[in-house]
């Protein structure tokens, strides 16, 4: 069950798997939790494969994702989704957003791709705001999950500017900024992102407090 308007359920463990086969995710999270899980591992070190995201929305893949991986492991996980929805788009690529990226022979993904997929489809729709979304979802093998969202509204320019970030980054200025993700240096775009403002809140809600 999802719990979202219930009390929360506290993280008393000390062991957390992260939903994901990138191994760039632990240390993030690591830094993001600050601390309050003296050990992380992941779903791929546990040898437990990728679920299909079938769901509709941002929670369910990430509820789908944590679940999946809790009751093949046995161990509290937590998994996130995120991508970006553009206004002008009615929300899409939105959970698709990785999949946009993928390249028309199949062979791997360019983000390049998909910002130009992006800028052809908005057309001369003057509408170019949009905004990342992150859903973290942790779930215990009993299937209790808590989940939240957190997001960052901003505008989209092109072409696209800065090398530091990654995905969308390029052609996202986040609201009250004048530079893209792609031009700020990565801790002070942590500081605001989407997925940072998801990990308040589930921090907030499960691992701080009695």
């Amino acid at each position: 069950m999802t719990s979202r308007h219930l009390p929360a359920r506290r993280f008393a463990g000390d062991r957390l798997v992260i939903a994901s086969h990138n191994k760039g995710k632990i240390p993030e999270i690591a830094a993001l939790l600050q601390g309050r899980v003296p050990r992380l591992t992941s779903a791929a070190e546990q040898g437990v494969p990728e679920p299909e995201e079938t769901g509709d929305s941002f929670i369910a893949n990430a509820e789908l994702k944590a679940r999946f991986v809790a009751a093949a492991t046995g161990l509290p996980t937590l998994a996130d989704d995120s991508g970006i929805a553009v206004s002008g788009l009615g929300g899409a690529p939105g959970i698709y957003s990785a999949r946009w990226a993928e390249t028309p022979d199949g062979t791997g993904r360019d983000f390049g791709h998909a910002m130009e997929q992006v800028r052809l489809r908005l057309g001369d729709n003057p509408d170019r705001t949009a905004r990342f979304v992150c859903a973290l979802s942790l779930c215990w093998p009993d299937g209790h999950c808590e989940t939240v969202e957190g997001e960052i509204r901003g505008t989209l320019v092109w072409p696209g500017r800065g090398t530091k970030g990654f995905g969308y980054d390029p052609i996202f200025v986040p609201d009250g900024h004048g530079r893209t993700f792609g031009e700020m240096d990565p801790a002070e775009k942590h500081a605001m992102s989407h997925r940072a403002d998801a990990f308040r809140k589930l921090v907030a809600r499960c691992f701080e407090g009695g």
